[in-house]
């Protein structure tokens, strides 16, 4: 049994599968509270749903992609259950974890996409340094930037780990709203680094509030 936030249809707005249409399945309770938090009401609101109704669920979409999210998902023990059985679907599973649990329970097929929080989101902290060693050539790791401090954080993270020639992507993205597109983009030619500036996709089509998205 799961707490389920939302399940909902929509297009692909991060990462390297951004715009292609996809099922999101939001879980909810986060124990983070990061500074830039777009989704704070999947902190608490939700209701129980077992795993086959959540399979149900997304099969009756009809689509092939699904991302698993929050939230932070990993909280909730059955969502390895559940990662295993959308797999055995045969759909294309990905999962969206915050970074600071470990990723080693996620099942091998599905595409793990990590956060490593920077200093401008208070909880830098928490950041699980240890999953650096579970990384696998299929996972993306995405740095969340709200100024130049957490770019340099990022950047030297990434040349420490040496995440791009280890995982699929290195994604940079700047605070919706806050940290100009522009900016970061001078900063990441100006360094040559080999990262993907990402856009949240879904911001730019609908309302950047909009639920369900």
């Amino acid at each position: 049994m799961l707490t389920i936030n939302e399940i909902f249809h929509s297009i692909q707005g991060e990462s390297t599968h951004a715009g292609r249409p996809c099922v999101f399945v939001r879980l909810t309770a986060c124990d983070l509270r990061c500074s830039w938090c777009d989704t704070p009401y999947a902190f608490t609101e939700g209701h129980k749903v077992s795993i086959d109704d959540v399979v149900g669920q997304v099969k009756g979409y009809g689509c092939p992609v699904v991302e698993i999210t929050g939230g932070e998902p990993l909280l909730q023990k059955d969502v390895y259950p559940l990662m295993q059985r959308l797999l055995d679907e045969k759909l294309t599973v990905m999962v969206e974890t915050g970074g600071h649990l470990s990723i080693e329970q996620v099942p091998a097929g599905v595409l793990r996409i990590m956060d490593v929080k920077c200093p401008g989101s208070s909880e830098s902290h928490r950041n699980d340094w240890t999953n650096m060693n579970r990384l696998v050539a299929t996972d993306e790791v995405k740095f969340v930037l709200k100024d130049r401090a957490d770019y340099e954080f990022a950047r030297d993270v990434v040349a420490h780990y040496d995440l791009v020639s280890r995982v699929a992507a290195v994604h940079f993205s700047p605070v919706h709203g806050v940290l100009e597109a522009r900016q970061l983009a001078e900063w990441i030619l100006e360094d040559r680094l080999e990262v993907r500036l990402q856009l949240q996709v879904h911001k730019y089509i609908w309302a950047p509030a909009t639920r369900g998205v």
